[in-house]
């Protein structure tokens, strides 16, 4: 017959010496950042300057291609990852070379990934200098008027079947 397990003293539940339990805990408020600076001082905006974006003129089609995919799948924010990601995959092989340079530009000129989330989804007028037959075309996509899933990006299996 085996003993019984008796329960253990609170002061040997822990690994941590005695004297470690009985000190007290420094109040949490005094960290992190509460929010309370001045609307206009300014000092809760970071400013990074970006590069401006160019134009690659004597990139290689195929080279263009595989950029834009990686750089359709790999954005700043989830809901883009996934529009344009899906987007790429149905377009980017059937664009032109004139259309891969818009694309281009459209997905890497603007420095704020959600205006271009709002602009495909209408939720805000596209400036001028972006409203072209690309923007028209990830418009178009994002509608879903086919009503399918578009959870994830896609897996990237695809690059190997053949052309359809």
């Amino acid at each position: 017959m085996t003993p019984p397990v008796l329960p253990r003293p609170p002061s040997q539940l822990c690994s941590l010496p005695r004297w470690a339990l009985r000190r007290p805990v420094p109040p949490c408020a005094q960290r992190g950042y509460r929010g309370d600076s001045p609307s206009d001082s300014g000092k809760d905006m970071l400013e990074i300057p970006l590069p401006p974006w160019q134009e690659r003129p004597d990139e290689p089609l195929p080279t263009k291609r595989a950029r834009l995919l990686y750089e359709s799948r790999k954005r700043g924010m989830l809901e883009n990852c996934i529009l344009l990601s899906l987007f790429a995959k149905e377009n980017l092989n059937r664009m032109s070379e004139r259309q891969l340079n818009l694309y281009d530009r459209l997905i890497n000129e603007p420095s704020n990934d959600w205006d271009i989330y709002y602009w495909a989804t209408e939720a805000k007028p596209t400036p001028a200098v972006f409203e072209n037959e690309v923007m028209a075309m990830l418009r178009e996509f994002a509608k879903n008027k086919k009503r399918e899933q578009r959870l994830r990006q896609p897996d990237l299996e695809y690059l190997f079947e053949p052309p359809r």
